[in-house]
Parts: C-alpha cells; structure tokens; sequence
C-alpha cells in the first residue's frame, strides 16, 4: 500500500513536470529581439494542456492541427511515459528489499539483548548477573544461527556499543521491572521469561529512546516494528529451557517465494489496473459526501479491486475484510465506512459483470 501511494504521487508529480514543460516551451522568450505574441503563445499553451489532459492515460496518438502543439505534446507525453516505467521499476524492487530487511530489523532487536548484556557486564556500579545470566539471553548468545544471521545482514551492535551502553545507563537502569529483577534471588524461569519479555516489548519497542533511534533509521518503523515484536515475542515462546535444544529463530514467511510472488503481482496488477475499474472507482464515489477521494483510500480500493479480480484462491470476503481494516488503521476516521460502502457496491457491479471468477478456497463466500 505504502509503495503503491508513493508510486501514485510519483506519477502526480510527473505530470505536473509535463505541464511545467509545456509552460515553458509557450512562456515569451524574453531575450528574443523578435515580437512576442503573448495572447497566442497562451491560447496555444492552454491547447497543450488540455490535449495533454485528454490523452495522457490512454493510448490514443496525439493529433493536433498546430504541428509545434503535437509535437511538445508527444513529447512531453514520451517523457512521462518513460519516467513512470522508470519509477514502477524502482518502486517494485525497493518493495521487494522494504520486506526483506524487515527480518533484519528482527535480528538486530534480538542482538541488542545480547548487546545490553555484555555492556552490563563492565558495569561497576550495579550487579547485573540476573540479567546477563538469564537462560534467554544466554540461549540468544549461543545461537549459532543468530551468530551467522546477524553477521550476514550486518545487523550487530559491535559498531554502536558506546550507544548501547548509555541505553543501559539512560533507559534500561530506569526501568523498575527490570531493577526489580536484578534484586531477586534466584529468579525462576517464569520471571526469566517475563523479564526478557519486558525487555523487547516495554524497553527496546516500547516508548523509549531505543524504540526513537529504530523510527529515525527505518522508514517504515511505525509499521515494521509490529511485525518484529510479533517475531520477537514468538521467538522468547518458542523456546524452552529445559529441552535442551536450542533457540529457533523465526522466519518473515513460511514461503517467501510464494509471499514475493504474491506481493509482486498484487503490486504491478495495481499499478496496471484497467482504466475502467478507476472509472467505476470514480462512479461510486460521486454520491459520497467526500470534497476529494483521499488518495489513501484510491489505493486501498485499486489493491482490493485487484486482489478480488487477480488472485482466484482468495475469497472475497477475506479481500474485502482485510482492506477495510487497512483503511481503519492508515486513512482518514471516516474511511472505514466509506471503503465498506464503496466496496459492497463494487463488489456486486464486478461479480455481476464476471470480472470475479474464483476457484478453490477463493468460493468459499462466492456461492
């Protein structure tokens, strides 16, 4: 979704840059000894525009009467054309590399935990042993995979320990569950889980300092990091001291090929959505009491829209399910309501007209 607004505000502002061209190509020549036309040369800008305005979507040839208005036109057109390819092909890749570094963002919160331990150790003032021999954090240490992993995507502290070391002092020592812990005996395994716990989800992605240094370095943050604390949290779950085996790391996607495959096409199936589902779009919408349909909530419908009439194993009503959910979280307060709505009506008209056709567990709710 995010990638697909992006790519629509590129494409915004491509076109703004065609207009600016023309403008300028009709615009007096100041420097010229030559008499200036001024009336003409803007009745002949305003044609550009405009018959830039009726073909840049479609593919329909320029035709113009006037030989220099086709041209700068086509032109114009040519070079958008061109920039737009240019930016889907940026926009699909970066998409693709967004979610895979979501799991080094999950790596890097896991060796923090190492981090905080060794800094722990050099500290003269407070007795951390609780904490740095925690089966946990030990087991995190041991890791072989983690070792390689973290290593590989180069999603270690070894470079950022003086950082490290002021979280310990500044954030992780402020912090009275985890002081609490440092004062108990002999801390059982409940409360050595539920202190590591609290270590990944109050202290490092919790509102703090940590969690800050994590939203300035990663785009995405404010929805990345969901998705590594859901990873984190089933990764402390999973493990079990007392088997004896050692701590699983947790992947992004059970099948990443199928997940990329997926993400993909739902991608370049939007970005090439048919101009007559951006026209039923733009018809149902008309009787809404909407001044300008949010560009937030266009994109969440050409992805719902898509999804329905491109993925035939996806039942409709979990396509539908999902987008509003997105709409509730990422657009406006009133945009739940309006893509249900919207939504409702499209998927009738496209069931209807056949555009639907679904197999396998995508009939579950198309009967």
């Amino acid at each position: 979704m995010q990638s697909l607004f992006a790519f629509q505000q590129s494409k915004e502002a491509n076109y703004l840059l065609c207009c600016d061209t023309i403008e300028e190509v009709f615009a007096p020549d100041l420097n010229s000894m030559e008499p200036q036309d001024k009336k003409e040369l803007n009745k002949q800008k305003k044609e550009a525009l405009n018959l830039l305005d009726k073909v840049f979507e479609t593919t329909t040839s320029v035709e113009h009467e006037n030989e220099k208005i086709r041209k700068v036109v086509e032109e114009s057109l040519g070079q958008y054309r061109k920039t737009v390819a240019q930016d889907a092909r940026f926009f699909k890749k970066s998409l693709k590399q967004d979610v895979e570094k979501i799991y080094r963002y999950y790596l890097a919160v896991l060796t923090l935990a190492i981090a905080i331990a060794e800094a722990a150790k050099a500290d003269k003032k407070i007795n951390h042993s609780n904490y740095i021999n925690n089966r946990w954090v030990k087991a995190l240490s041991d890791s072989n995979d983690l070792k390689k992993e973290s290593l590989r995507l180069n999603a270690t502290w070894d470079n950022k320990f003086d950082r490290v070391q002021l979280w310990l002092r500044d954030v992780v020592k402020q912090d009275n569950e985890y002081m609490a812990y440092l004062d108990k005996k002999s801390p059982s395994p409940d409360d050595q889980k539920r202190v590591i716990n609290h270590l990944f989800r109050k202290i490092v992605l919790g509102k703090t300092i940590i969690n800050d240094y994590f939203e300035e370095e990663v785009l995405h943050w404010s929805e990345d990091r969901e998705i590594v604390k859901g990873m984190v949290e089933k990764t402390v779950k999973s493990y079990n001291p007392s088997a004896g085996e050692p701590l699983h790391l947790h992947q992004l996607s059970l099948n990443w090929e199928d997940d990329l495959h997926f993400i993909e096409n739902l991608f370049s199936g939007a970005i090439n959505l048919d101009p007559e589902y951006s026209k039923l779009i733009a018809d149902n919408t008309r009787n809404w009491e909407v001044d300008r349909l949010p560009l937030t909530d266009r994109v969440i419908l050409e992805l719902a829209i898509t999804e329905m009439i491109v993925f035939p194993s996806i039942p409709v009503k979990v396509t539908m399910n999902e987008y509003i959910e997105l709409a509730k979280n990422y657009s406006t307060p009133k945009s739940r309501q309006f893509i249900n709505g919207i939504l409702d009506v499209i998927t009738k008209h496209l069931k209807t007209a056949g555009k639907i056709k679904k197999s396998g567990r995508g009939l579950m709710d198309n009967k």
